[in-house]
């Protein structure tokens, strides 16, 4: 008598299309390791379609981080995934690199000639206020004991635009925070209500060159003026930080004049984001010193585990090298020509897209002209404090602009914000303009609610 051969409880996929497969109709283990292992290709298409509910980096106004590098670029920095920066016994010429690109970088923030420049790599601004803070805290820890007095109660004297991470440098290490609020007609710092908080137990000043909240700068050379009058009165050696994330990638170029940098003697140590416009994918940051006296040498380690002595002065001992190597293709790629030329399309498309808002009627920049690619706006009239209405309308044509409340005493004041990045064109923006059009009719003309049909009997 003929047997029917039972179906097999284990399906062959090998002969099945991506989508043939039967890992795609299982209930995957999201949360929880399985217990079985699957194939790489449907793990790779279930991960990347998963990843495509994401928004679209390129339509991320909200970001100041590069979402575009040339294919060379790119190229480099999938070679050297597998390269830990830390280990420069076994990679030699990735250390040599990062060297350079902190000579680089402190040559474009005119770093004295004479001086003993020190600084490392980061994994982003965030990492490199940390330290530089922290250095700056040491020194006068250094300072205090040396003369012979307290050092129980540390501050540290910034304006309300800065970010996040400096309060939480606050916090993490122990130091009271001074902040200066803004005001509803100022979002930058106040420098007469800075000296005020200034005394013998700041560890530093802040300075912004680049809010993260409007794009504006701090004004850096007043600031530094006052702080080293107050110094020569009292005596003091209180330095300037200056957290150039957005801005510090931008100036050099555009606004060469500008003094923010090395060039003020009280400017003792700048962080810049290479991430952001320094026009490499995330994350990489950098943090240089003045001066290496600016760097305690009580905060520098050195080991040997790796094979030879090496010094390091990160929070996190290993990182990538390939974003640095990123790096250092641009500021030999592009020089100084290439990256003026990026900024001042940024720039100008920026300030295209701040003149139609402010001709518009509707929408108030709050600079007509920004200094940086950043533009920060708001709603006029009776849709006034509508901002976070119109963000939402925005993300139907997927459009990521961020709508957002400005610190205190500015609270009350709610902006929206454009950071123009290289990949955005003007016809980007012209096409945004548009929707802000549709969105701004949506709110004068909501859609009509379906009336509610009656219960079923």
């Amino acid at each position: 008598m003929l047997t029917r051969k039972r179906h097999s409880q284990t399906r062959d996929d090998s002969l099945s299309t991506t989508y043939g497969n039967r890992f795609f109709t299982k209930d995957l283990k999201t949360f929880r390791m399985g217990e079985e292992s699957l194939p790489p290709a449907s793990v790779y298409q279930i991960i990347h379609d998963e990843l495509e509910l994401d928004g679209n980096p390129s339509l991320n106004l909200a970001s100041f981080v590069t979402t575009w590098m040339e294919p060379e670029a790119e190229c480099l920095i999938r070679e050297n995934l597998r390269k830990n920066l830390v280990d420069q016994n076994e990679y030699p010429r990735t250390g040599e690199i990062q060297h350079r690109v902190i000579h680089m970088l402190a040559d474009l923030f005119h770093a004295p000639e004479d001086g003993d420049i020190a600084g490392t790599s980061t994994i982003g601004s965030s990492e490199a206020i940390l330290l530089g803070l922290l250095a700056h805290k040491k020194r006068w820890q250094n300072r205090r004991r040396k003369a012979g007095k307290s050092t129980d109660r540390p501050n540290l004297v910034v304006g309300g635009e800065v970010h996040v991470v400096w309060d939480k440098f606050a916090r993490y290490f122990d130091v009271e925070m001074r902040t200066v609020p803004l005001s509803p007609r100022r979002f930058t710092l106040d420098v007469d209500e800075a000296i005020r908080r200034v005394d013998e137990n700041t560890i530093a000043v802040g300075a912004v060159v680049g809010t993260t909240f409007t794009g504006q700068i701090d004004p850096v050379e007043e600031l530094n003026e006052a702080i080293e009058k107050r110094n020569k009165e009292q005596g003091w050696d209180v330095p300037i930080h200056v957290d150039g994330a957005s801005g510090g990638m931008i100036l050099p170029f555009l606004e060469p004049g500008r003094k923010w940098d090395f060039r003020l003697s009280a400017v003792r140590s700048i962080n810049v984001s290479g991430h952001k416009f320094g026009l490499v994918y995330p994350g990489v940051g950098w943090l240089l010193f003045r001066n290496r006296a600016d760097l305690p040498d009580d905060l520098v380690f050195r080991v040997n585990y790796l094979g030879a002595e090496e010094e390091t002065y990160t929070l996190n001992f290993s990182s990538n090298a390939a974003f640095v190597i990123g790096q250092y293709y641009n500021l030999l790629r592009l020089g100084k020509k290439g990256y003026r030329s990026v900024m001042e399309n940024c720039r100008t498309n920026a300030r295209f897209f701040a003149g139609k808002l402010s001709a518009h009627g509707r929408f108030e920049p709050v600079d007509e002209k920004p200094a940086l690619p950043i533009v920060a706006f708001r709603l006029r009239g009776k849709h006034a404090g509508r901002e976070n209405e119109i963000a939402s309308e925005l993300r139907k044509y997927g459009w990521i602009v961020p709508a957002y409340t400005l610190p205190p005493d500015a609270e009350k004041t709610t902006l929206l914000r454009v950071v123009v990045r290289e990949n955005v064109s003007r016809q980007m923006l012209d096409d945004l303009l548009g929707h802000l059009d549709r969105s701004l009719e949506v709110l004068e003309n909501p859609p009509a609610r379906k009336k509610a049909h009656p219960p079923l009997c």
